[in-house]
């Protein structure tokens, strides 16, 4: 099975910590959305069937018009053999929804709407230059809770000099409304972005460590009690609602993805597209792909197992990383995760290795420490 995800890279305006590809010139939306079509074409032999899910992430995939989603969701079906109840998920941003546009959507076939809230705070979202207010934030929410069975909200953690509860609102207000899904994800300051440049200039203070983890235990607490999984570090869900397409990258399956800058994974090789709408136009222009591929060494793919894995409910299975990888390999992860364990901070039973209550905040580092120069030494 496999994924499609599809880039959308436009945006009203930048949000002051994104460093992901946007352009806020939609001059170019109807010419970037044709290349694309034709970069799906062109790559149609790399889509592995049946199709479990079609992804529109970005940038801010809410510009799309419902002709535009309909092409990209039709042009996927038709070539991904897709499944009866594919899972097909479109971000939008709190300031294009409409009951109306909510209707289209559902129209075009969006079964999965994922709502980048962030905060319900007006104070947090002026911090952060997102282009919705508090108001609108609350209304989107329930508008969608209305139309759609299935959705999910994005929430950042971590936001400097909160005032007061701020993040215990936002929880709050989360659930009155109860979404089946949650994605929660710590503030971080990524170079090059706006934020990095005010907390270098001294305009905006910088990051705190130690009050993220304490709002992300804040977070985990108050979602075990409303009755979500953590289901990965970040990713939170009623049961049956967890995400396809997320769970699909964390399991390593293959994905296909399609627009400026969108990277794909068939499970040996990965590669990405140019970060450029211009180079990305000009390319498919020519009928050629603008695409860097790259194959992964055993090592490569090893380490990349930890990382994902680690950061799953299910953690480690050490059979797998026996069957993918050798013995060898597996009895090394046990002997480097030995002080781990030691220190209350992994868990193993017969299968599996995972990350206790005490270690989850720092999951990223373990599995960093996990990692292997050479297989089988």
């Amino acid at each position: 099975m496999a994924g499609l995800y599809y880039h959308i890279p436009f945006c009203k305006q930048a949000c002051h910590y994104c460093d992901f590809h946007f352009s806020t010139q939609l001059k170019s939306k109807p010419s970037v959305i044709s290349a694309m079509l034709q970069e799906l074409n062109l790559r149609a032999q790399e889509l592995k069937a049946p199709l479990r899910s079609i992804y529109f992430g970005g940038g801010t995939p809410s510009l799309l018009t419902t002709e535009e989603l309909s092409q990209l969701i039709e042009g996927g079906r038709n070539l991904g053999l897709a499944k009866p109840d594919i899972e097909i998920t479109l971000e939008v941003n709190p300031d294009d929804v409409t009951p109306e546009r909510l209707k289209d959507w559902k129209g075009a076939g969006i079964n999965r709407l994922s709502l980048g809230i962030q905060s319900f705070s007006a104070r947090d979202l002026k911090f952060m230059n997102r282009a919705h207010d508090a108001e609108q934030a609350h209304q989107s929410l329930i508008w969608i809770a209305r139309q759609f069975e299935n959705f999910s909200v994005d929430l950042i953690y971590g936001i400097p000099q909160q005032q007061g509860d701020s993040w215990l609102n936002n929880l709050a207000i989360i659930g009155e409304f109860k979404p089946p899904h949650l994605s929660c994800y710590a503030l971080t300051r990524e170079s090059g972005t706006a934020m990095d440049k005010f907390i270098q200039r001294g305009v905006m203070p910088d990051i705190d460590e130690d009050q993220a983890q304490s709002e992300y235990q804040i977070l985990v607490d108050w979602a075990e009690q409303q009755g979500y999984v953590n289901y990965e570090f970040s990713n939170f869900a009623l049961k049956g609602y967890e995400s396809v397409n997320n769970s699909a990258y964390w399991c390593g399956l293959p994905y296909l993805g399609i627009g400026p800058s969108a990277h794909s994974f068939d499970g040996q090789t990965r590669s990405w597209n140019i970060a450029s709408n211009p180079l990305y136009l000009k390319a498919l222009a020519q009928n050629k792909l603008p695409i860097t591929r790259e194959t992964l060494t055993p090592i490569d793919r090893y380490n990349e197992y930890v990382m994902t894995r680690l950061r799953t409910a299910s953690g480690i299975d050490l059979r797998e990383v026996s069957g993918l990888f050798d013995e060898k390999t597996c009895e090394n992860l046990l002997s480097m995760a030995a002080k781990h364990i030691d220190q209350g901070l992994l868990a193993r039973n017969a299968h599996q290795l995972k990350v206790t209550p005490q270690g989850k905040f720092l999951t990223d580092g373990i599995a960093s420490e996990l990692f292997l120069v050479n297989l089988g030494s």
